[in-house]
């Protein structure tokens, strides 16, 4: 029977226990899906004793049904389509360029604000933990796994409180490893599954970020 987290920091606590093996290791590193990923990240992180950054992923919704995901993109151009839903809505080139240039700005956007002058995690033969509250198409985790093969990491952990009964199956072939704390049967949107799922603001996002990169550099000096 499924179970409601209280809040993402709740679920972020009991995810970080079933990455313990992951603990106190030099090339491990977490990467929050923001907005809602990254206190569940945050709290993987502290628990882990690992440094935690974010990567960038915008879903592209449907022209008409914006909550309907056609695909995604992610940081260093990576992108992931849907070919079975944009031919079913009957998506034209020209409406899927348009949806594209508006999240591509928005990625850059946040790109900016949420990580500032700070330059992106070199995660070159590191294991990298992807963080998100919870996974419905599975879309942009395709999108975010897509952008980090370019980086050549060693292995790619997606590490979700919540998703589909069907996940693992939908990651098949782009993760190395699919952490999930449960698979409900009946699976309508990630926000049932939390008894408080207000929005993560952006504010909310570089405190924690800010907060999470001054433990760890106040450890290792």
């Amino acid at each position: 029977m499924a179970i409601q987290f209280p809040n993402r920091a709740v679920a972020g606590r009991m995810l970080a226990e079933r990455l313990r093996a992951y603990a106190g290791r030099n090339d491990v590193m977490v990467l929050a899906v923001p907005r809602g990923g990254v206190p569940v990240g945050y709290e993987v992180a502290h628990a882990l004793g690992v440094e935690l950054d974010v990567l960038i992923v915008r879903k592209l919704g449907v022209p008409q049904q914006p909550e309907l995901a056609m695909g995604a993109i992610a940081s260093d151009g990576a992108r992931y389509l849907n070919e079975e839903v944009l031919q079913h809505a009957h998506v034209s080139d020209s409406a899927l360029r348009q949806v594209v240039a508006a999240e591509t700005a928005e990625l850059e956007r946040r790109e900016r604000l949420y990580r500032g002058d700070r330059l992106p995690p070199d995660i070159t033969g590191r294991t990298v933990i992807v963080v998100d509250d919870g996974m419905a198409t599975g879309a942009s985790m395709r999108a975010a796994v897509l952008a980090l093969r370019s980086k050549r990491p060693t292995h790619i952990v997606v590490a979700v409180p919540v998703a589909p009964e069907d996940a693992a199956e939908r990651l098949q072939g782009a993760a190395d490893e699919f952490v999930c704390l449960q698979n409900p049967r009946l699976f309508y949107a990630v926000g049932q599954f939390y008894q408080d799922f207000a929005q993560t603001s952006d504010e909310q996002v570089r405190a924690l970020l800010k907060r999470s990169w001054n433990a760890v550099h106040k450890e290792t000096a």
